[in-house]
């Protein structure tokens, strides 16, 4: 069974909590999450670009020239993609669906695979409280400062705390996420993560749950 220290907002140690294997000692299949990690990014993908084709361009109703005996190549229309000002071949179109479908077992399986791995590597990083009563930055940065935490972390709380995001806001690597808000790619890209024994409970009671 997996276990983590347990630190207050001073990083002193003051216990030891025991995680569920189920969720936080899962064997990371690498595959796995990188095929739910793609799907995720590619549902969150908006096409914007369109471009217009030969027959979406204005103009070019008449042909250019008759068809034989002036010596140039044969034209039909001054929108044809080889004309200034024609349309485009292949380009890109905002009808295009990059949406791709995701079993819903194997996104629990690769969060879960991901929370492991952050355990594993001694990346996840539990803390008495998340707060922030004033809601300045200088208090949550105090508190960092003292945890064994470097680079990107994720701050993981169970409940909203308008206080604890204004004074987070500012922080360029440091990002809040609730339980029911964070991702996979959340996970992923930070360094660490830091959560409350309030949030384990919460992941342990979501996850541990047989599909």
């Amino acid at each position: 069974m997996p276990k983590v220290n347990l630190y207050n907002v001073e990083g002193k140690v003051v216990g030891e909590r025991d995680l569920s294997q189920a969720v936080f000692g899962v064997v990371v299949n690498p595959s796995v999450v990188h095929e739910v990690m793609v799907g995720l990014m590619a549902n969150a993908r908006k096409p914007l670009a369109h471009t217009k084709t030969k027959g979406d361009v204005r103009g070019g109703g008449k042909k250019p020239w008759k068809q034989k005996g002036t010596g140039r190549a044969r034209q039909g229309s001054t929108r044809s993609p080889q004309w200034a000002g024609g349309g485009v071949v292949f380009g890109p179109r905002s009808e295009r669906d990059y949406t791709k479908k995701i079993n819903a077992k194997m996104k629990k399986k690769a969060f879960m695979m991901a929370l492991s791995d952050k355990v594993a590597n001694e990346r996840l990083v539990l803390v008495e409280e998340l707060a922030a009563k004033e809601g300045k930055t200088k208090q949550i940065t105090s508190v960092l400062s003292k945890l064994p935490v470097k680079g990107k972390v994720a701050l993981v709380n169970t409940a909203k705390d308008l206080l604890l995001a204004r004074s987070v806001k500012n922080l360029q690597k440091t990002s809040l996420f609730g339980t029911n808000n964070i991702s996979l790619n959340d996970v992923l890209r930070a360094d660490y993560l830091v959560l409350t024994p309030d949030v384990v409970e919460k992941f342990e009671a979501t996850y541990a749950k047989k599909s």
